[in-house]
């Protein structure tokens, strides 16, 4: 018998001819409506093989009864919504798309960071609502972004590449990481520093580090009072370092000046979410690796994921083949 693929969100069938030859798939077939829970437990129960997207949890509830399972394969870079550990107890390959993605998410992190600074959604809402009557010295004045310090937090690959972006605009470059970068330093002059310092001396202060027990919340009261109160906070990475609250009242009483969000703790998020109310705040959807190049590559790459697992053969990309001792 061929096995069994569960797609947990509809995706174009076009990208998945070398699964359909190799196995049975079954696809959710909402393309913007998350598999419900109960629905998702029962696939698991029968699937050698699951396609899964962040907004997915698999954890112990969905993990208690899956004895045909092999491979997860996340399409996406992240893989927080995945007991790894648990899923490697079990014997399953844990995949995930890493590199694909990289430029097109630096692209559109320092696009938030640009449009945040440079106040343009604001500035296109304005036209739009007929509002701009006349021109003014100080109409909608932003702040600049060339020659001010940008501070990574997270310097992957993802932060490597907004950092080669801040080079281009003559941009003073800290960052700080679990362990130092000895290319990012020699090639694009990135300094590293600690979390503390980043935080006093940036001008822009830039989230990409991955959620873990250790980063969970990192921005919270404590690290927005560290900051410049001219200072711009983007995060591009995942909600659930940032404490919302604290970064609510940080923007409310002036402690930072604006924030980039392309994230949140708990997504989707509606337009009564407090920190949407917010003029100076910029929220989109969670679209960083979201173009359509981009989204293709990491789809092929989940499907190789899971074609070369069933086939026995290592993965393109998995976080834990070295304790499965693959």
């Amino acid at each position: 018998m061929k096995p069994y693929v569960f797609i947990t969100r509809k995706i174009p069938e076009q990208l998945l001819t070398e699964l359909y030859e190799m196995a049975e798939v079954k696809m959710w077939e909402h393309e913007d409506v998350p598999v419900p829970n109960n629905i998702l437990k029962e696939e698991l129960e029968r699937a050698d093989a699951v396609f899964s997207l962040v907004s997915d949890p698999i954890g112990s509830e969905q993990l208690s009864n899956c004895p045909n399972l092999k491979v997860i394969a996340n399409m996406a870079v992240g893989y927080d919504n995945i007991d790894v550990r648990l899923a490697t107890s079990k014997g399953i390959v844990v995949g995930h798309t890493p590199d694909v993605l990289t430029d097109t998410t630096a692209d559109l992190t320092f696009a938030l960071l640009l449009a945040t600074a440079r106040r343009i959604p604001e500035a296109a809402s304005y036209v739009k609502n007929d509002e701009w009557s006349q021109w003014s010295p100080y109409l909608l004045a932003g702040t600049d972004v060339h020659h001010k310090t940008i501070g990574i937090v997270g310097m992957g690959r993802i932060g490597e590449a907004v950092a080669r972006r801040a080079k281009g605009f003559d941009m003073n470059i800290l960052y700080h990481n679990r362990s130092r970068k000895a290319v990012a330093e020699q090639e694009i002059g990135a300094q590293y520093c600690t979390f503390e310092e980043l935080l006093k001396q940036s001008d822009y202060v830039v989230c990409l580090a991955p959620l873990t027990p250790e980063t969970k919340e990192i921005f919270n009261a404590k690290a927005f009072q560290q900051m410049k109160d001219s200072a711009i906070f983007i995060n591009a990475s995942r909600g659930g370092l940032v404490n919302e609250s604290d970064l609510e009242e940080a923007l409310k009483n002036g402690v930072i000046k604006g924030a980039g969000l392309d994230v949140f703790a708990k997504e989707p998020i509606r337009v009564n979410h407090p920190l949407v109310q917010l003029p100076n705040v910029v929220a989109i959807p969670h679209i960083g690796s979201a173009t359509v190049e981009t989204r293709d590559a990491m789809v092929k790459m989940t499907v190789q994921n899971i074609v070369r697992s069933l086939k026995g053969e290592q993965p393109i990309a998995a976080v834990n083949l070295k304790e499965l001792g693959v």
